[in-house]
Formats: structure tokens, sequence, C-alpha cells
């Protein structure tokens, strides 16, 4: 049996207070993603998505942040998946980020809705062939007997497009921008007495709180 009450480990790299931060959340998130680059932490832009289906049960993922504006995070993803499926029914969605090299936490919460087809292609095409390959090749979380089968499915697209320097985007995969409401920023410190500076959007501005850890 491992002792997991005994796994410990203070926080001690940085501190995070009302004066230093960016009154935009998102030139705060900013500031700490290029932290991470800096760092050299392995993929930064790693972030769980939570979702939740029509029958109010919660799920949750790794996927990749693909871009980032004032408007929000983009992440892409088949539109039969089960996320997807889950974002069409409940268009709310939550993100978290975790550096764990800087002791960093970023939690998001928000709306979703497709970016557009022309968005979509203009990222899909920037991907590597073979990814763009897979994307036609998978059916994103349908059950299937084999891996052999889904190799077979890719070689069979792979086959298709042999002669095509370019790879159209299939319409069943593209784009998501998840619009946040709630951005909060988490420090670790000692003694469990961590740093939370919460971002509440009201009335078109943003309110900055401190959050008891």
């Amino acid at each position: 049996m491992y002792d997991l009450a005994q796994i410990r480990r203070e926080y001690t790299l940085h501190s995070l207070d009302e004066k230093s931060i960016m009154p935009n959340p998102f030139r705060q998130f900013e500031k700490w993603f290029n932290e991470a680059l800096e760092a050299k932490v392995l993929e930064p832009n790693a972030m769980n998505l939570a979702t939740v289906s029509e029958n109010n049960r919660p799920a949750s993922r790794i996927v990749l942040l693909k871009g980032f504006t004032e408007q929000g995070f983009t992440f892409f993803t088949n539109y039969q998946s089960s996320k997807a499926k889950e974002l069409h029914v409940n268009p709310y969605c939550a993100l978290t980020f975790f550096w764990v090299e800087l002791e960093r936490q970023v939690r998001i919460e928000g709306t979703v809705e497709r970016i557009t087809a022309s968005e979509s292609d203009e990222y899909f095409n920037t991907r590597p062939r073979e990814s763009r390959i897979g994307a036609w090749a998978s059916p994103q979380s349908s059950v299937i007997a084999s891996r052999k089968i889904l190799e077979e499915r890719y070689k069979s697209v792979e086959k298709k497009f042999e002669r095509s320097e370019t790879i159209p985007r299939p319409k069943q995969w593209g784009g998501y921008l998840a619009k946040p409401f709630l951005m909060e920023f988490w420090q670790g410190r000692s003694s469990r007495l961590h740093d939370r500076i919460q971002y509440t959007l009201m009335d078109g501005a943003w309110k900055i709180n401190r959050l008891a850890p």
C-alpha cells in the first residue's frame, strides 16, 4: 500500500498578489504562459477540458490549446467526439492548466462556440500531413474492434490522397472558442497558504478578488 497521506511538497518559488497582477486576465495569462515557455514546461499548452453531458454527467480529458486572444481560448477536435456532443447540448466548459515546474495553476470557466469553417481550415492546413490523414481516419470516440481497423482506415485515407499535395479538412473536424466569464490564477505557497486571485466578468468588466486557499 502507498502511504499517500505522506506525499507532500512545499511550494516556495513565487508569490502572487493584487498589486502585481495585470488588470486584464488575458494579459495575466499571457504573462504566465510566456514564463511557462521560458521555463521549458513540458507541454505548456496542455489543458484539462471538462464538459457536462445532457444527463448532467461530468467528463474531462487533456486537449491542447491552439490559440488565445481576448476573445477566448481555441482548441480543436472531431465534431462527432464525445466532448463535441456534450458541448452541443451544454455549451459550457472548464479549462485547467497546471504548470508544476512553476507551481502554478490557471482555472477557467466559460461558454463555448464553434469557430468559423475558414478559421478551422486555416489551422488544419498547418498540421503535419500525417495528422491531417489521422483526422480523416479516426471516428473519434466510437467503439472499434481493434487497432488494426484504425490502421487500415489510415492506409485507405493515405492512398486516397497520395497524389494530392493538399488534404482538405473533413467537415466533422474543427475548432471551438471557449469564452471565459471566470479565470482564477493559483500560485503555490508554503504551509498550504496558496495565493488565489480570481477574475469574474461582471457587466462587461473584470472584478478581481483574492480567495482563501
